[in-house]
């Protein structure tokens, strides 16, 4: 594409460093020149960010008018009319040269390999029994991931050498196989975390837990598998901290992604599993992910002077509601007083619910960093309800959750108490495990 308007990127100052270092390293295409402002920008009160554009460029030192002009004005350098592939100098090699086991996993830690946890280390025997796990060519890529600068192949191989670290057995693989297509996991200056929900008949085959302590650590399964997510993201995705992974609190659950099975046989009458409400059929083998940032718990049981819907229902009011997403995982116990107390034949009916219930304060919704980066756009461009919304006084109420079908309820527990959470994950369409078996 031939561009003849110049054009410059305005960014904070960790990620300008980023894109002129790593991704300039790594990244094919057009070259892009930057100016840096201070981190954070957003939020801020009006005189602060005047006082950045007034004030130096962070990249260069000079007055930040300046070094923009100057950066839509300068002749490109040799360095910028670079064109073709990226260059491979630095790739780092199949395998390691043999060493001991101490100094292998120093290694592994130093290159940020790990969860900073003790792994199996992957040597080329374990990995090959590993593969054995699959009928897939240990060359197959099963994506590309782009997201930290480059095209970072994601092969079956380097799925089996994480399946590796994390402690899993070749039956497992088909599972990390399927939940590798949803790699990296959630990463950005907002804390992300994620949740992995595993249907159908293989949670009683590899015995995942969707009982007691469903998203605990008391099982085996849960924990390799998730735990494989963390490796996976790090190590394909390259991620690592203060290079390109900024999460400024990050999250404990992305140890092991709150990794569980919904208790499908404890479902009450009416009520589908998750992956069959997605289409699928009962006897499919399917794992689902889930992105977000919070998650509340409703602390104590269940109370008759105020209905259990209704306390989940002020829960999720504080929640952001970008994309309308939220997930509800609740004991069996909840789910049999929803439906035969409150009249909840469905859990599209209880989605429902929510969807028409739910309100927020106007100015709460707009004040989420989140939603000013994803819904400011829409009500720009005169998209509703999101124009309507910003035209409202800021004591508003306004029903922010407008798709019934992002709010996903999940059954799992085993039966001890009347418990439940609330979190404002967004479930993804599911991914067959049985594709990758």
């Amino acid at each position: 594409m031939e561009c003849k308007i110049p054009a410059i990127g305005v960014a904070s100052d960790n990620i300008v460093h980023y894109a002129t270092g790593y991704v300039d390293k790594y990244q094919t295409g057009m070259s892009i020149r930057y100016v840096a402002v201070p981190f954070p920008f957003t939020g801020q009160p009006k005189a602060v960010d005047v006082g950045y554009v007034t004030g130096k460029d962070m990249l260069t030192g000079e007055p930040f008018m300046s070094a923009v002009v100057k950066a839509l004005t300068d002749p490109l350098t040799a360095k910028e009319k670079i064109s073709g592939a990226a260059s491979t100098e630095g790739a780092e090699s199949r395998l390691l040269e043999p060493d001991t086991e101490e100094n292998l996993r120093m290694l592994f830690d130093n290159k940020e390999w790990t969860d900073s946890n003790t792994i199996i280390l992957p040597t080329e025997k374990r990995v090959m029994a590993m593969l054995k796990g699959t009928s897939h060519k240990p060359d197959e890529v099963i994506k590309t991931i782009n997201i930290t600068g480059g095209a970072r192949q994601l092969t079956v191989e380097k799925v089996a050498i994480n399946a590796v670290m994390a402690g899993a057995s070749p039956e497992h693989l088909p599972v990390i196989l399927a939940l590798a297509t949803q790699a990296p996991f959630g990463n950005s200056t907002s804390s992300m975390a994620n949740m992995i929900v595993v249907s159908g008949p293989i949670r009683n085959q590899l015995k995942f837990n969707s009982g007691t302590n469903a998203m605990g650590p008391y099982n085996r399964s849960n924990a390799v598998v998730g735990r494989s997510f963390a490796l996976m993201s790090k190590t394909a995705g390259d991620l690592r901290n203060n290079v390109n992974a900024w999460e400024t609190l990050g999250s404990n659950l992305q140890y092991n992604s709150q990794c569980f099975g919904e208790n499908e046989e404890a479902l009450p009458e009416g009520w589908d599993p998750m992956h069959v409400e997605m289409g699928f059929k009962p006897t499919d083998n399917v794992l689902s992910v889930g992105t977000g940032w919070s998650s509340i718990a409703s602390v104590g049981a269940s109370q008759v002077i105020y209905p259990t819907h209704h306390l989940m229902r002020d829960y999720m009011g504080s929640f952001c509601a970008s994309g309308s997403a939220a997930t509800v995982v609740m004991d069996p116990t909840v789910a049999g007083l929803l439906k035969d107390v409150h009249g909840f034949k469905t859990k599209a009916q209880l989605s429902q619910w929510f969807s028409d219930n739910i309100t927020k304060v106007n100015a709460s919704y707009w004040g989420n960093g989140v939603i000013q980066s994803t819904a400011v756009p829409f009500a720009l461009q005169g998209l509703e309800p999101y124009a309507s919304w910003r035209k409202l006084p800021d004591d508003a109420l306004i029903k922010p959750f407008t798709n019934p079908k992002a709010i996903h309820i999940v059954v799992a527990g085993g039966k001890v108490q009347t418990m439940w959470i609330v979190t404002d994950f967004g479930i993804r369409r599911g991914v067959k495990i049985d594709d990758w078996a």
